[in-house]
């Protein structure tokens, strides 16, 4: 089958997001074809380069969600009516004010949105664009109309000029794939499924494929951009009249999304209950954990002896939410009760609050823990180590993980912990806080203790350095259960098992006709699914929509009996 694989800032670009869970799906799946449609986030990433692409990618087509280059559309008045008609109930929708109880958006207001932001893709294609229109004056007058009306958010009443500037300037940001021309026979019309890595606007060129050629939609989250979006609109990212806006109309943009894609597929069980919340229903959500190299580890997961029995692990990126301060200060307390611990600090600062947090941490290892010599005449040396991958002692993440004894995660925020399933799969025992989806990768194989909690993190700690015959069973099941559910084969064939799903429930039926402009029956064959060309060269498909007796002289009925077998 043709997927048409939809990103948003990731593959396939060298520093996309999600590249590399990409690239496998892709490789692995070798038997269909795969067109990638990507928006890029700046001209950075773009100028970075591409990765290599497997022969099975047919087309790579991109477009920039960062550029501000007009489109050069000018709209007639019937156009500029009907813009103003859509947009004004795409705003509406997004300023009203909905019951709490009902979720993100009600039944209506849903319907309300949708409509509007399929109005506006029909005329984006019928005029050729939308950029010039909303960030026209028309736009920003439609706007604080909404903002006005009875009925609107509180906070968007309050709305001043600039807030009403910010909030349309992002909106023809976040529209921009309305605008584009991927959604005829020789794009997404000819895909046999949408599938987008992530919701947003990666999802949103799917929901238009859906829309205009009945393409299904699969949308895989393993982070949820909602959330995203909520966390990046802090108190001191906007005024609060912006923020109000932006969430709401994200809020209603993932129900839509939630709403009309046929597949749901949550990378964890926190994305899974974000989606419930948003309106998705439960039947059609399947969790498919994100797939990891095992074989890196393998070797460390296959010699569990050669670690260091007092020493404690945490790998990862220094940033102040893995909340090393907490660790540092748990350590403090597990040096009372074994002395010889010692703790392994493993990672590079994430950007420049990262290296400012990674100093503060350095400094307070020093306080708690000054320098130690077996005699005056001795080097004193600190229990602590602070180290990055690469190093002469952790040249792989293998190496890091397999130096210690105990794996601690101390995070107070955390979405999918990678590191903790590589931890996993080199069969050490685990001690992480409950945060995000650690308890439901661990899944007993480890010990799990509330966040900014030293003390429980050093009992914790403790428990397992006094106790080797306990870490080696919790480093086995741990391990055992990485194996079984974390791999990248048992994603791949998550995937290849929801395409075949997708495909059989909502096939896309075309209309193909002959050179006469007659229909062809049963020219579209089962193993036309396969790769490669079956059809004939004469024959030309017609989108769903389009039904053959529109583009042609009347068929008579007995010649259509003939054609489909009828006696």
């Amino acid at each position: 089958m043709r997927i048409g694989l939809l990103t948003e800032g990731g593959y396939p670009f060298v520093s996309g997001d999600a590249r590399l869970w990409c690239d496998r799906l892709v490789r692995g799946l070798e038997q269909h074809e795969f067109d990638i449609y990507a928006l890029s986030r700046s001209r950075q990433q773009e100028d970075e380069g591409r990765v290599p692409l497997p022969p099975q990618v047919g087309r790579v087509r991109t477009a920039p969600l960062w550029t501000s280059e007009d489109d050069g559309v000018t709209h007639g008045r019937r156009a500029r009516r009907r813009f103003t008609e859509c947009y004004g109930e795409l705003v509406g929708a997004v300023c009203a004010a909905s019951d709490a109880a009902s979720g993100p958006a009600s039944a209506d207001l849903a319907d309300r949105f949708g409509s509007a932001l399929y109005g506006l893709a029909e005329l984006a294609r019928d005029e050729g664009g939308l950029v010039g229109a909303l960030r026209s004056d028309a736009a920003v007058r439609t706007l604080e109309r909404a903002c006005r009306a009875p009925g609107a958010l509180r906070t968007a009443r309050e709305a001043r000029v600039p807030d009403l500037l910010a909030v349309a300037a992002h909106l023809e940001r976040a529209l921009r794939p309305l605008s584009l021309d991927w959604y005829d026979d020789a794009g997404l019309g000819a895909a046999d499924l949408c599938h987008a890595t992530a919701g947003g606007s990666a999802a949103l060129p799917g929901l238009l494929a859906r829309h205009f050629a009945g393409v299904p939609l699969l949308v895989t989250e393993y982070g949820v951009q909602l959330r995203s979006h909520y966390l990046a609109l802090g108190p001191d990212a906007a005024a609060p009249a912006v923020r109000a806006l932006l969430a709401s109309f994200h809020g209603r943009l993932a129900a839509e999304v939630y709403r009309r894609a046929e597949i749901l597929t949550p990378g964890n069980g926190h994305a899974r209950r974000w989606q419930e919340r948003c309106g998705a229903d439960r039947s059609r959500i399947r969790t498919v954990y994100p797939g990891m190299d095992a074989a890196r580890f393998t070797e460390a997961g296959e010699s569990p002896d050669r670690s260091d029995p007092d020493a404690l692990v945490w790998v990862g990126r220094v940033e102040p939410a893995k909340d090393l301060v907490s660790l540092l200060h748990a350590f403090a307390e597990v040096r009372k009760e074994e002395p010889k611990a010692r703790l392994r600090i493993v990672g590079a600062p994430a950007g420049p609050e990262g290296e400012a947090y990674l100093g503060h941490c350095r400094a307070l290892a020093a306080q708690l823990f000054p320098d130690e010599a077996e005699g005056v005449h001795a080097v004193g040396d600190n229990p602590v180590s602070f180290e990055e991958i690469g190093g002469p002692e952790a040249p792989t993440p293998a190496d890091a993980y397999a130096a210690g004894a105990v794996v601690v995660l101390s995070s107070v925020v955390e979405g999918f912990p990678v590191g903790l399933v590589e931890a996993m799969f080199c069969g050490r025992a685990t001690v992480s806080t409950d945060v995000g989806a650690v308890v439901e990768v661990i899944g007993g194989t480890g010990l799990v203790v509330p966040p900014r909690n030293p003390r429980a993190l050093a009992e914790a700690c403790v428990a397992l350095l006094r106790d080797p015959e306990r870490r080696a069973r919790l480093g086995a099941a741990a391990r055992a259960r990485a194996l079984e559910l974390f791999t990248v084969e048992q994603n791949i064939a998550a995937f290849h098992g929801i395409y075949l799903e997708i495909v059989s429930h909502c096939p896309v039926r075309r209309v193909v006709l002959d050179e006469a402009g007659e229909p062809l029956p049963f020219a579209t064959p089962a193993e036309s699914h396969v790769p490669g060309r079956w059809t004939g060269p004469t024959a030309r498909v017609l989108p769903r929509g389009i039904p053959g007796w529109a583009t042609g002289a009347p068929v008579r009925a007995k010649r259509v009996a003939a054609a489909e077998g009828v006696r």
